[in-house]
């Protein structure tokens, strides 16, 4: 008994430590977001050694794939997690992740950027972000939404501090060697840090702590037995909380993919303004995944879901109803969608380990995440279409403002479809 409460106590240290190392790996992966930066100068790179004139949209599909495939190794790396321990899985995808950048650099084509760039680095994130995130959420049953938040934001920054880092690179040494020396980087800095990652014990309570009742209506499932895949796809709640997800990040997503192209547009900002202004979207991306993480930890998730949906519906009417000239309109709308996107992010770790139980989340958010995916290929696509067919912005932010205001009315019907125990019943 007295071993069992020292090993407890041990461990209620150590997971700051955990918590620390994850996030330093998570803005290591984080460098897949700094596409951006690399995809003009390694356009010119392969049009030089090919001798096939290239662009930067030409070299799209590159991200594409590597934003698009991460949910497949969520879902792979956490039954790995649960089998062998995250330490292992963290540190392959590391490595992986580190092997992509190297491919790259050596790339003269843009079929080796795709395997690269897109599969092995793409790949790669979804093994060692799924864990970390899970594994964190785990330690922190009492703070579960505060270590949520700040695992993820960790991954947000990463599109703030590494594309300054990438840049300055390639104007010293070239974007091939940039690609090498990231990459190279990648694979000692995780390297290091994955050792400092441990397995949380099934079941693990902090020292000092012990789990309350849930509290009616807070969403919180924290007395029922833990579901494993195959019981929460069979669960009608699942889906709402996919749909949920969807419709919250779908928003977040049609902004963040196109935001210099409608500052520019929309407002009559020059390039350079609207990178700043992408950089202040990014910040508070960054800031809502934090802070909505907190706050789901003192109200509960889905009545911090339910807030945000009601921020991201004044999101999308502050941006419909901004235009030339009212830039201060529009900065109000974008750091609120950026905070909007950013609280979806902090808070469904949790949430889906609040539903679902911690024992099984790593797989289980990895499911969840297709939610994600999805709202990343259906985004940029409204947004795209909306421009082709009016030359304007302002109506993709008419039908954001729809997925916002159907997200909300979903988060009312989640708490009847509590109520009524539902979610125990097979579909």
């Amino acid at each position: 008994m007295i071993n069992k409460m020292k090993t407890r106590e041990n461990l209620t240290k150590k997971r700051w430590l955990v918590l620390l190392a994850s996030c330093v790996i998570n803005l290591c992966i984080g460098a897949l977001y700094a596409w951006s930066v690399f995809a003009a100068p390694m356009a010119a790179h392969i049009t030089q050694v090919s001798g096939r004139e290239l662009t930067a949209s030409d070299l799209a599909v590159v991200f594409s794939v590597g934003n698009g495939l991460g949910f497949l190794t969520m879902i792979s790396g956490g039954f790995f997690n649960q089998k062998i321990g995250p330490r292992l899985v963290i540190f392959t995808g590391g490595v992986l992740f580190g092997f992509g950048f190297v491919i790259c650099a050596m790339a003269s084509s843009v079929a080796m950027l795709v395997v690269g760039y897109g599969l092995f680095s793409g790949l790669a994130m979804g093994l060692a972000y799924g864990c970390t995130i899970s594994n964190s959420v785990k330690f922190f049953p009492d703070k579960a939404g505060f270590a949520g938040g700040v695992a993820t934001a960790s991954y947000g920054i990463s599109s703030v501090l590494v594309p300054p880092i990438a840049n300055a690179l390639i104007d010293r040494i070239g974007v091939s060697s940039a690609f090498m020396a990231m990459g190279i980087a990648i694979i000692v800095i995780v390297g290091i840090f994955s050792q400092m990652i441990i397995k949380c014990p099934d079941h693990f309570q902090p020292d000092g702590w012990t789990p309350a009742a849930a509290k009616e209506l807070t969403g919180s499932s924290a007395h029922e037995p833990d579901k494993d895949w195959r019981e929460m796809v069979r669960m009608p709640i699942f889906y709402l909380m996919l749909v949920m997800l969807f419709f919250g990040a779908v928003l977040g997503m049609m902004a963040i993919s196109q935001a210099s192209s409608i500052a520019q547009h929309m407002i009559g900002m020059t390039p350079a303004e609207a990178a700043v202004a992408v950089s202040v979207l990014a910040l508070f991306n960054t800031f809502g995944r934090v802070v909505a993480g907190m706050i789901s930890d003192k109200i509960g998730c889905i009545q911090t879901v339910r807030m945000v949906f009601f921020a991201a519906i004044a999101a999308m009417a502050i941006l419909y109803l901004s235009g030339s000239q009212k830039a201060a309109m529009f900065y109000t709308g974008i750091c609120l969608a950026g905070i909007c996107f950013g609280a979806f992010m902090g808070v469904y770790p949790s949430f889906t380990a609040e539903q679902f139980g911690r024992k099984n989340s790593s797989v289980n958010y990895g499911i969840m995440f297709i939610g994600f995916n999805l709202a990343g290929l259906v985004g940029p696509m409204i947004v795209s279409f909306v421009f082709q067919q009016t030359g304007d912005y302002r109506n993709a932010f008419l039908i954001a403002f729809v997925f916002a205001a159907a997200g909300l009315c979903l988060s009312f019907a989640y708490r009847k479809m509590l109520q009524k125990g539902r979610q125990d019943v097979s579909i």
